[in-house]
């Protein structure tokens, strides 16, 4: 017996709000940036990015590559990004661990 199986687009599934923030909380929590571009990435896909690309001023092809997970987007593309998306960045106080 085969096993056909189809390839998860996790895009598909940021149908609302809380599920967006919920992804992008949980990439921000890995620390990987490489993890934290291609979330961003999916967020894009999954909002439209022909309409992502007006609102940051950028190009499709050019928020293709800066958001894939070999991408390394500047700091300023990443802010243009979180608040075309409604997100913002802030710090938050981290405890040491004993």
């Amino acid at each position: 017996m085969t096993l056909n199986t189809s390839r998860f687009d996790a895009a598909a599934v940021l149908d609302s709000p809380e599920a967006i923030e919920a992804f992008l909380e949980d990439a921000f929590e890995s620390g990987d940036p490489s993890f934290i571009t291609h979330a961003l990435g999916i967020v894009a896909r999954a909002k439209g990015m022909s309409q992502l690309a007006e609102e940051t001023g950028l190009s499709r092809q050019a928020l293709y590559k800066a958001l894939s997970a070999e991408g390394h987007p500047e700091f300023g593309t990443v802010l243009k990004v979180a608040g075309a998306l409604g997100f913002r960045l802030h710090p938050e106080r981290v405890t040491a661990s004993a």
